[in-house]
C-alpha cells in the first residue's frame, strides 16, 4: 500500500517542475478567453468607431465603382487601380486590426502562461497515434468541450431570441427608413446585438479558465518519489555530498600538513590536541596554520618533529587555540600575550641552538584566560 501511495500523484507541483514544463511549452491556455478577447474588442470598435468605418467604406466603394476611361484604354493601370484601394482599405481598418491582434497577444499574460519556448516546435509523432486520439475523443478534456459547446450555443441562441423578440419593432421599423438612415440604424442594432451575444460569452469563459488551470497544475501533479527525486536532484544525493565532503576535507587535512613545516612552533596538550602557530614580518599576528585532534595531533607532532619544528607543551593553550581559532585565521587577541611568551621563548631557543650559552627557560603560566579554556578530553 506504502508504494501504490508512493506511485500516485498527490504532491502540488514544485517550481522546478513547472519551470521545466514551461521550457517545453507545456502553459495553461483557454480559447474561449481569446475567443472573448477578440470578439469584444471587434464589438466595442465597430461601436465606437462604425461611423468611421462606414464612412471610409463608402468612399472606398465609391472610388472602386467609379470606372475612369484611362483605365479603359490602358489595361495595366488596372492593377495600380487595385493597389490603391487596397492601400486606403487597409488604411481605413488598420485600428481594427491593430486593436484585433492586440486582443489576441493578450489572453496568455492573463494566464501567465507568455513563454517562447522552441522545444514546443519539434514536432510530435504521439499525436498521430490513432489510439491516443481516441483517449482524446472519449477523455474529461472532450467532455468539457462538449459541455462549452452546448452551453455557448445555448447562451447565444438565447440572448438572440431575447433581443430579436425585443427590438422586433425596431427591425421592422427599418422598411420604412431612407436608405443611408436604415443602413446605420440596422448597424447601430447588428453591433449592440453582437456585443449582448458576446458579454453572454462571460459566463463560459468564467468557467474555463479556472477548468484550465486545475487540469493544467493537475497534470504536473508528482508523486512522492518524484519530489523526492527533484529535492535530490537540487540538494545533491547525500551520499555524493557525503563523499564530496569527504574528499574536500581530505584535501583540506592534505593543504593543512603542507603548512607544518612553515610553522614556527606546535602547541601541544600534549597529546590530544596539537597547534601549529606561525608568525612572520609584516603580519598583524599569529595565525593557526594547522590543528587537530587525536590521530591528527599525533601526525602534525611527527611532522613537526620530521623538520625540526619546536614542540612546546601548554595544555591550556593548545585546548584553547584548537577551539577559538580556524585554520589559517588569526589568533584572538585575547591570547596574544600568551602566544607572544611562546614565541619569545622560541626565539631564544632558536638563538641558543646557534650560538650556545645557557638553556632558556620555557614560560610557565601562560595567561590564558579560563573562559576561553575548554574541558579537557
Amino acid at each position: 500500500m506504502a508504494e501504490e501511495s508512493d506511485l500516485e500523484k498527490t504532491e502540488e507541483p514544485t517550481g522546478r517542475r513547472i519551470e521545466q514544463a514551461r521550457e517545453k511549452g507545456q502553459v495553461p491556455h483557454s480559447r474561449e478567453l481569446g475567443t472573448f478577447l477578440v470578439l469584444i474588442v471587434a464589438g466595442a470598435s465597430f461601436w465606437m468607431m462604425g461611423s468611421w468605418f462606414f464612412q471610409r467604406a463608402l468612399v472606398i466603394a465609391r472610388k472602386g465603382f467609379t470606372v475612369e476611361s484611362r483605365y479603359m484604354r490602358e489595361p495595366d493601370l488596372m492593377l495600380v487601380r487595385l493597389g490603391e484601394l487596397s492601400s486606403d482599405a487597409l488604411y481605413a481598418f488598420s485600428p481594427l486590426l491593430g486593436l484585433l491582434l492586440l486582443a489576441a497577444v493578450l489572453p496568455p499574460f492573463f494566464l501567465n502562461a507568455w513563454v517562447f519556448a522552441p522545444m514546443a516546435l519539434v514536432p510530435d509523432l504521439n499525436r498521430l497515434n490513432p489510439l491516443s486520439g481516441l483517449g482524446r475523443m472519449f477523455s474529461w478534456n472532450s467532455l468539457m468541450e462538449l459541455g462549452k459547446a452546448v452551453l455557448k450555443a445555448t447562451l447565444i441562441g438565447g440572448v438572440a431570441a431575447l433581443l430579436i423578440w425585443k427590438e422586433r419593432d425596431e427591425i421592422f421599423g427599418l422598411l420604412a427608413e431612407p436608405l443611408e438612415a436604415g443602413l446605420a440604424h440596422a448597424g447601430h442594432l447588428i453591433t449592440f446585438s453582437f456585443l449582448m451575444m458576446v458579454a453572454a460569452l462571460v459566463i463560459v469563459v468564467a468557467a474555463d479558465v479556472p477548468f484550465q488551470l486545475w487540469q493544467y497544475f493537475d497534470k504536473l501533479k508528482m508523486t512522492k518519489e518524484e519530489v523526492k527525486q527533484e529535492m535530490k536532484e537540487m540538494m545533491g544525493d547525500p551520499h555524493v555530498k557525503g563523499r564530496i565532503r569527504s574528499l574536500q576535507m581530505q584535501a583540506a587535512r592534505k593543504r593543512m600538513m603542507a603548512a607544518v613545516p612553515e610553522a614556527n612552533v606546535v602547541v601541544t596538550n600534549p597529546t590530544h590536541y596539537a597547534v601549529a602557530l606561525s608568525y612572520k614580518a609584516g603580519m598583524t599576528a599569529p595565525k593557526v596554520v594547522a590543528k587537530g585532534r587525536g590521530a591528527i595531533a599525533l601526525k602534525i607532532r611527527e611532522l613537526a618533529a620530521e623538520h625540526r619544528v619546536p614542540l612546546m607543551e601548554a595544555p591550556p593553550l593548545a585546548r584553547a587555540l584548537y577551539k577559538h581559532t580556524d585554520i589559517d585565521a588569526e589568533i584572538p587577541s585575547a591570547l596574544y600575550n600568551a602566544v607572544a611568551e611562546v614565541l619569545a621563548y622560541i626565539y631564544q631557543l632558536s638563538q641558543w641552538r646557534q650560538v650556545g650559552g645557557s638553556y632558556p627557560v620555557p614560560p610557565r603560566d601562560l595567561p590564558v584566560p579560563a573562559e576561553l579554556v575548554p574541558e579537557a578530553a
